[in-house]
């Protein structure tokens, strides 16, 4: 009997936008910063958050995107929650950041500060 496995999906999809922002960051991080990473801490009205900060050593236990900018970290404990999601940089007259399009998102609160699962 043969075993079939099928593709890993990808923890987090990063637009081309996205991967120039990391390059950017990358281009002026702090000495000692091996590269970028998201995670969800618990915060705001919905619980989960988005945040992205440098890092300075690798945990094992993250999933790592290489970039052609940089390595870009998935914080271990938040691969559930962004699985299948697409991360994008947007820029427009008022505002710049990156902007989530997560799938498993069941609601977010109304300021778009953080969203729930």
């Amino acid at each position: 009997m043969a075993t079939t496995t099928r593709e890993r999906p990808a923890v987090l999809n990063l637009t081309h936008a996205a991967e120039a922002r990391i390059a950017a960051l990358m281009a002026r991080a702090p000495e000692g910063t091996i590269g970028v990473k998201l995670s969800t801490p618990r915060r705001g009205c919905s619980g989960l958050a988005y945040s992205v900060d440098y890092v300075a050593e690798a945990n094992p236990m993250d999933e790592r995107i290489d970039t052609p900018g940089g390595a870009f970290f998935v914080d271990g404990a938040s691969v559930l929650y962004l699985i299948g999601s697409t991360m994008d940089w947007v820029e427009d007259d008022f505002t710049a950041g990156f902007v989530f399009e997560n799938p498993n998102a069941k609601g977010a609160c109304g300021c778009g500060e953080s969203f729930t699962v």
